[in-house]
């Protein structure tokens, strides 16, 4: 019996066709040396930034309470000289003082009280009847009250012989002076890091393309657009400094309320007293989280951008 070839070609072109076979691999490999190594330097460069920031932070924080202190507090000192009774120059200037419009609190330090100022550089023990020591009046300013110091400093030219008013402007501008270097040494730490966080990622898109040469060509070549090219690699570094930056993002937060509840536990000792008068409470409160969250968000932006313009400038290069 003869088999028909045209039946068979019917048969044949009646079997439905399958959709075209579909290439799920990835562009760019995900889980690659090169990834996990870059997800390891954008952690790093994050970590050290988020300190950075923190750090400042302190800093300038306790800066500003340094300032507000002793904004609000003047000093008057009383010389001694030949002949002059220190007890009643010190109560005349206090009296002129307290009478003076803006001034919350005048405190007399008594003679005692002013040798013992100065124990710290010249030590215990010492009698100190033989040196000039003057006496000392702390001023301080009443909440929201701006006093006329030139004119609070003349009457007591003129009213007590000897007096002296100093109203702590050298330290308040040397404060000033150390806050602001604190933040332009923060920023430059900052721009570094952003600075090496784009360069490794250049190297690794480098990288990742000569790995891919061959496939990256022939897309190109068969008219694939260079922003599509360019958009896996963004994609695909964007997620690697999301990971990075929050494994070293969170790595400072956690260092920073480790920091903050190891000093409330020990705020009674003395040392943790002069640290906290130095650095505060080591807490960088809510900003300073933002912040840290802000600068993760910033370290994924500069990685797909540094991919992506890496990888157009590559392309370009392509006949």
């Amino acid at each position: 019996m003869a088999i028909s070839t045209s039946d068979d070609m019917t048969a044949t072109s009646r079997v439905p066709a399958g959709p075209p076979p579909r290439f799920d691999t990835p562009l760019v490999p995900r889980n690659s040396i090169s990834g996990r190594a870059l997800i390891a330097v954008v952690a790093i460069m994050t970590f050290l930034a988020s300190l950075t920031t923190g750090a400042v932070m302190l800093v300038a924080g306790a800066a500003s309470e340094w300032q507000s202190d002793v904004a609000r507090e003047v000093t008057i000192q009383i010389v001694p000289a030949p002949g002059r009774d220190l007890d009643a120059a010190a109560d005349k200037a206090a009296a002129a003082a307290r009478a003076f419009p803006g001034i919350g609190d005048v405190r007399v330090y008594s003679k005692a009280e002013s040798s013992k100022l100065l124990e710290p550089w010249l030590g215990s023990g010492l009698t100190l009847d033989e040196l000039p020591v003057p006496r000392l009046i702390v001023v301080k300013i009443a909440r929201g009250a701006t006093p006329d110091i030139p004119q609070l400093r003349r009457l007591l030219a003129e009213q007590v012989p000897g007096a002296a008013l100093d109203d702590h402007r050298g330290w308040i501008d040397r404060m000033r002076a150390m806050a602001g270097t604190a933040v332009a040494a923060g920023v430059a730490i900052l721009l570094l890091v952003i600075a090496a966080t784009m360069l490794s990622v250049t190297f690794a898109t480098r990288g990742a393309m000569a790995t891919n040469k061959p496939v990256i060509e022939v897309l190109h070549f068969v008219g694939a657009k260079n922003g599509f090219i360019a958009g896996r690699f963004q994609r695909h570094f964007l997620l690697l400094g999301l990971q990075g930056g929050a494994i070293g993002g969170g790595g400072a937060v956690v260092l920073f309320a480790l920091a903050a509840l190891i000093s409330r536990w020990f705020a009674a000792t003395p040392g943790a007293e002069q640290t906290s008068a130095l650095f505060g409470s080591f807490s960088i409160g809510i900003a300073g989280y933002v912040a840290v969250l802000g600068q993760i968000l910033l370290i994924a932006l500069v990685t797909a951008a540094t991919s992506r313009h890496t990888v157009n400038r590559t392309l370009g290069t392509i006949d």
